[in-house]
Parts: C-alpha cells; structure tokens; sequence
C-alpha cells in the first residue's frame, strides 16, 4: 500500500500560457488522455481547468505530496535528474515546474548555471519563488508562468529539458513534446517523469482500488480538491504509458529514447535526444 500511496501525491505540475518567438503551434493529433479534464462542468479548455485546480491546492501541495508518498517522489526525482550528469548541462528548462522541487534539487545534484521553470499555475509558482529565496539560489533559478505548448524562447537554447508528473496534463502531449524539442539545443536531452501503470496483476488491482476510492477520500481529510484525485486516476489510466510514450517521442522527432520503470511500475523515466 505504501508504494500506492507513492503514486498518487506527485502527479500535479503543470504548463503556461506565454507568447512564444514562433507565431502558432501545429496542432497535433489528440489523444485520449488530452480530453479529460478536472472539472466536467466548466466550459473551460483543458489548459485553462489545470491551471484553476492547482491555484486552489497549491497551499497544501507540497505537505499532501510528502506525507502520501513518505517521501518517495523525492528518490524517483533524484533518479530523473541524474540521467542528466554526464551530459553536465548549464542551461536547463524545467516544464511544470510547481514549486520548484525539480529546479532546486537540479540546481543542488548538476550545478549549472541556470534553471527556468516554467509552468501555468500563478498559485504554485508563488510557493516556488518563496522556497528558492529560502535555499538561496534566487541566483540560479527563475520561475515564470509560461505555457509547455507554447514556449517563451527561441529554437536551440537550453541544454537539457525536464518534466515531473506534467506531461499528461498538456493540453496537446504532441505539441508539448514538439515545443520542447524545438527549444533544445542539437544533442540536448529530454527527461520526462511521469505515473505508468503497474504491469503485475495484483499490483494493478490494488493501484486501481487505491486511486478510485481511497485517494479521493485521503484529499477530502486534507481538505483538498477531490476532484483533482479523481482526475489524477482517469488521466493516469488513459495516458499512453511506456512503449505507447516512446513511440510519441519518435513521432515527434526525439532519438535514442527509452524509459526506466520505477517502484514495480508505479512511475517511469522517460528519455529522448535532439538530433544533432
């Protein structure tokens, strides 16, 4: 029960609206997960809910994440950033940056020379800029709203680009994916973290027993948003996980992909290049 407990606290990070150095993005083919949004009554866009629903959870977002999972998201992030050591980047993109655990723990593992993170919650990026100031590396990292789909930056400019538990809230994984690769520099990698479903059958028995009817309940003791737990549970169902992922990223245009199952299947590091 504990890794379950793991599973369902680091899933919220999140992309931006920001006017990008290219006039429109290709819309891409959509997939299943894209059409499932958090609320089922707004008329809102899938962008637009995301951004709504971690501005209201974003005060105890960090305490829900820490106490369902002991902890345990912070070794799978550990493990995703150092996938980036040897290629010892400087300049690195964080996408759905939160409150900021993957740039301030990239900033402590990699030391570069800075880390932008990006994300489309006003509300947790508060909360980012508050803990960077408390580490003292204001310096290095800069936190701004800015959309996955849309990039504020020009082709070929960061070394590395990162994503926790975010990716399957774009809007459009493709044209997230796509942006991404555009502002990579030739060579420069992406990692991308994100929730898989177990493949042993006992695990994913209970993996679904625990999203559906344990997890929301958990919120409601933390006076959180319920419906934010039941959107976890049906986007994580519906995202095209492993193999499925990999063969976006090729699609997209990465190279020397693959991924690494974490916790018995529970997560999964994802990796691709930009061509050179």
């Amino acid at each position: 029960m504990f890794i379950l407990l793991v599973y369902t606290i680091s899933s919220l990070g999140m992309k931006p609206p920001f006017l990008s150095f290219r006039t429109f993005a290709p819309m891409s083919e959509a997939l299943p997960h894209d059409h499932i949004n958090p609320f089922q009554d707004s008329d809102k866009t899938k962008k637009e809910q995301v951004a709504d629903m971690f501005n209201k959870i974003a005060g105890k977002y960090d305490k829900m994440n820490r106490v369902l999972s002991a902890r345990t998201d912070v070794g799978w992030r550990k493990k995703a950033i150092l996938q980036l050591k040897k290629d010892k980047p400087r300049h690195i993109l964080d996408v759905a940056t939160g409150t900021g655990d993957m740039a301030i723990m990239a900033c402590k593992l990699l030391n570069p020379e800075q880390v932008t993170g990006i994300d489309i919650s006003e509300g947790m990026l508060e909360l980012g800029r508050k803990k960077i100031e408390k580490e003292e590396l204001g310096d290095k990292i800069h936190l701004q709203l800015g959309d996955s789909e849309t990039i504020n930056y020009r082709e070929n400019t960061f070394d590395a680009v990162m994503v926790a538990f975010g990716v399957r809230n774009f809007e459009n994984l493709e044209n997230g994916l796509a942006e991404m690769l555009r502002v990579l520099k030739p060579g420069g990698r992406l990692i991308v973290l994100e929730f898989s479903k177990p493949k042993g059958k006992a695990i994913r028995s209970f993996y679904n027993l625990y999203m559906g009817l344990v997890a929301p309940q958990v919120a409601r003791w933390f006076k959180q948003n319920k419906e934010a737990y039941e959107y976890l549970n049906k986007s994580a169902n519906a995202f095209p996980d492993r193999q499925l992922f990999i063969d976006i990223l090729k699609k997209v245009g990465y190279t020397s992909t693959g991924f690494r199952p974490l916790s018995l299947g529970i997560c999964c590091i994802y990796s691709g290049q930009k061509p050179l």
